[in-house]
């Protein structure tokens, strides 16, 4: 059971709202921040929904989650109709060809207009039984609880039609929902198993790690020594961090997993690129708690312009800052980039010595903002041209070596004092230099207008001569834009 829709909308809401009537009483302790799958039961049968990130960096995670459920409620806010994650999550759910439920959030709001909502959704192929299609829609308030009993029984009703039901006889199998490395246990991944039994003990492989289930642990946290299908669980025992979205099986032997490995290489995401001589380039070491983390990340890095400046990521894991990453980008030149992550006290120690710049944040735009300012830091200022005006030289009044004062009529724009000069002989350019004074009837001046006559001080190599045009002009430096 998947919960999808926009940022906002209210997913995890409605979940909360599940949980806090629902949970099985004789479970215990806290749920995992981020494990993403919670599990309830609701007259006698469990239910286990999947929750999704509703930002648009989080895409390959919605896909994931439709990917994995039997059904889907897709959550739209009865205020602002159907959004841009509506659309995309309405994408992955056709693509996933799961029975889909509408819930209508937030309808206990004075805004909100739930008809308008649903002919919108008719535009992205969604028809709902109100309005004669096949689609189940409910009218949810998740401050309320209205509606959330309604969601559950549809989810029951729709799970006896299609007629979900468990295999248990056979060898585990599943998908890897979550992935991280924790610094006491080595890596983690939250898994939920489709069919057979799950135990402690067990060898699972995927195609990027393998292991001995060393402990298995509910929603809760709370370990336990086996999971039925659909029953979300974290394993400790992987020789490395899993990919997330991969399938895992249960195997008789150590051998048998690894010969399942299609990748031999360090599950991460780190990217070398050749850079051309003189490109101007940002390293960066990239840290995070997870590796659904590090999926979006990099999502969202990709749509930074580069032209300007490459963006190179030297190194791409999970897991805490530690004193490798500060050799690491010592070596490379790189700044660190943790996002959802500690840094260990003898690596924030060595990276002050060495004066490796770390960034910490919570929030990906955050980090996206960060690493946007930092390409921009290195990218060398731009030159910002005004041409204001031309002059016609009349007169030469006085040279002495590099300097002249010249009289002239200004036949365009305006000529303003401290300007910058170019000269042009028969309309080539000959050189430039700048202007030190403006005079008009022997007075200083700031600015001398069009049609006007003046007189200005020059300093340049090369020499003005009657008939040649100068052209007044400012030069700005500017910080550049990506």
């Amino acid at each position: 059971m998947v919960i999808l829709g926009h940022v906002d909308s209210g997913k995890t809401s409605i979940l909360d709202s599940i949980r806090k009537s629902h949970i099985a009483e004789k479970e215990s302790g806290g749920i995992t921040q981020h494990i993403g799958a919670y599990q309830i039961e609701h007259k006698g049968k469990k239910i286990t929904f999947i929750d999704t990130p509703g930002h648009e960096a989080f895409s390959q995670m919605r896909s994931r989650g439709a990917k994995v459920a039997d059904i889907a409620v897709l959550v739209v806010d009865s205020c602002k109709g159907v959004e841009p994650q509506t659309k995309e999550a309405i994408f992955h759910v056709k693509l996933a060809e799961v029975p889909l439920i509408v819930a209508l959030n937030k309808t206990d709001r004075p805004e909100a207009n739930t008809e308008k909502v649903k002919k919108e959704l008719i535009k992205e192929g969604i028809q709902v039984e109100s309005l004669g299609g096949k689609v189940p829609s409910v009218s949810v308030s998740a401050r309320t609880g209205q509606g959330v009993d309604e969601i559950l029984e549809l989810i029951l009703l729709i799970g006896e039609m299609e007629n979900l039901k468990m295999e248990v006889s056979v060898p585990a199998e599943g998908v890897v929902i979550e992935s991280y490395l924790d610094h006491q246990r080595g890596p983690v991944a939250t898994l939920i198993p489709d069919k057979g039994i799950l135990k402690v003990g067990d060898i699972i492989g995927t195609f990027s790690s393998f292991g001995k289930i060393k402990s298995l642990e509910n929603f809760h946290g709370v370990s336990v020594e086996q999971a039925f299908p659909s029953d979300p669980v974290s394993i400790v025992g992987l020789e490395g961090a899993a990919r997330v979205g991969e399938d895992f099986k249960v195997f008789s032997n150590i051998e048998e997993a690894k010969d399942n490995l299609k990748e031999t290489k360090k599950a991460d995401n780190s990217t070398v690129l050749d850079v051309e001589p003189g490109q101007r380039v940002l390293n960066i070491i990239l840290k995070a708690d997870f590796l659904g983390s590090m999926e979006a990340i990099d999502e969202v890095l990709k749509e930074i312009p580069q032209e300007k400046i490459l963006l190179r990521i030297l190194k791409s894991e999970v897991g805490d800052i530690n004193e490798s990453d500060i050799k690491t980008a010592r070596s490379g030149k790189a700044v660190i980039l943790g996002f959802r992550v500690k840094t260990d006290a003898v690596a924030r120690q060595m990276a002050e010595r060495e004066k490796i710049r770390i960034i910490s944040v919570d929030v990906i735009y955050n980090l996206v903002e960060e690493v946007r300012n930092s390409m921009e830091r290195i990218m060398a200022k731009e030159s910002v041209r005004t041409d204001l005006g031309k002059v016609k030289i009349l007169g030469i009044f006085l040279t002495d070596k590099n300097r002249q004062i010249v009289g002239g009529k200004i036949v365009e724009g305006e000529v303003k004092k401290g300007a910058s000069i170019e000269i042009l002989k028969q309309d080539n350019l000959a050189g430039r230099g700048r202007m030190i004074n403006l005079q008009r009837d022997k007075k200083d001046i700031d600015r001398v207008m069009k049609g006007q006559e003046c007189g200005i001080m020059y300093e340049g190599d090369v020499k003005v001569e009657v008939g040649d045009v100068l052209v007044i002009y400012t030069e700005e430096k500017v910080k550049g834009e990506l």
